[in-house]
């Protein structure tokens, strides 16, 4: 039987790449965005913890769309700055900042900072919210350090200045094929669609 899931975004790339890999992971999925439905709330994610932020827009979702909904909610996490940016990566250094001048200030603040102690993780949390108001929620980590400067073209937010030692490279140098296999995202969304698959 194929779910009919919202992912709950507004974000197109992020949200490509979470439908990318749900796609995957189970049986010829009925995916839609959030953002495609008309007047679709963005609810304000003022949450203390990845977990709450995801199921801030898991439960909106599904209050506004009637449908089983899924919402996502992650950020880098640097050892070197006290766990910065972590739950304000997308506002880190400001609203209107891109994504450049966020890893710019990153690497300044950590140009002093010796390999070792580079030390960062990606961390998610993926949220499933039911219309009935049931909810459930799993989170995962990547862990990685940072880079000395960005590198590669693919992915999105940090992805140029998070570098994984195992493969030698940034997760931006990786294909989208094989990020979504190892991501932080890719972890939770497959601890996600098991629990989607069993309550099929």
């Amino acid at each position: 039987m194929s779910l009919t899931i919202v992912v709950a975004s507004h974000n197109r790339k992020k949200s490509g790449e979470m439908i990318a890999i749900l796609t995957e992971l189970l049986d010829s999925p009925n995916i839609s965005l959030l953002a495609d439905f008309e007047g679709a709330p963005e609810p304000e994610e003022t949450g203390q913890t990845f977990q709450e932020n995801a199921a801030i827009k898991a439960r909106a979702c599904a209050q506004f769309t009637g449908l089983l909904s899924i919402a996502d909610d992650a950020g880098l996490v640097v050892d070197a700055l006290g766990g910065a940016p972590g739950l304000y990566s997308k506002r880190f250094g400001g609203e209107e900042t891109s994504f450049g001048e966020k890893m710019a200030l990153i690497l300044e603040e950590m140009k002093e900072v010796a390999e070792p102690d580079r030390a960062a993780r990606f961390q998610c949390a993926v949220a499933i919210a039911w219309p009935d108001g049931r909810l459930e929620s799993v989170e995962t980590t990547c862990e990685g350090l940072i880079a000395q400067a960005p590198r590669g073209t693919y992915g999105f937010g940090y992805d140029p200045i998070f570098f994984l030692p195992e493969l030698g490279c940034t997760m931006a140098e990786l294909p989208p094929e094989f990020k979504n296999r190892i991501s932080h995202r890719a972890k939770a969304l497959k601890l996600a669609s098991e629990i989607l698959q069993s309550q099929v």
